[in-house]
């Protein structure tokens, strides 16, 4: 079975026999955080996909960020590049969850915690309990806390 780091390595080889830089160089970085993250405990470990999957996350959002830094910097061919290389690694990544979909799970979410007596700002916490694991890798959470502050609020 492939994992998805090896499948990241072949496709920074296709990529490199391709002359695509952009996809290149943004698997070598990509490629890089995960090695560092395999280092980063007492002793080097391999991810499992699951954790491969954080860190293409991570990596995505970090060129999201950079993209609106740059956009507002005035630097609009930096913000291009980052924005580029964040579709490129999202390419990697499960769907992300459509706004009815998302809505539809919190509004669950929400019913389930009134249900076991959560009321008013403790409601928060134990909506997103409920909801973070059904939707994980699948929204970003500051997207997932929006709406249901949203939903919270009537």
């Amino acid at each position: 079975m492939t994992t998805l780091k090896s499948k990241l390595h072949d496709d920074l080889n296709a990529a490199i026999k391709g002359r695509d830089e952009l996809r290149s160089s943004t698997l070598r970085l990509t490629l890089a955080a995960i090695t560092k993250e395999e280092v980063a405990g007492k002793e080097k470990r391999e991810l499992s996909d699951d954790e491969v999957l954080k860190v293409i996350t991570k990596e995505a959002k970090k060129r999201r960020e950079a993209a609106d830094a740059f956009a507002q910097g005035g630097r609009p061919e930096s913000a291009e590049r980052e924005r580029a290389e964040g579709e490129l690694l999202a390419e990697y990544l499960p769907k992300q969850l459509g706004d009815e979909e998302l809505e539809r799970i919190v509004g669950e979410a929400v019913a389930e915690a009134r249900a076991a007596g959560a009321e008013g700002p403790r409601a928060m916490g134990a909506v997103m309990k409920i909801v973070n694991p059904k939707v994980a890798g699948l929204a970003e959470g500051g997207r997932v806390a929006a709406v249901v502050k949203k939903l919270l609020a009537g």
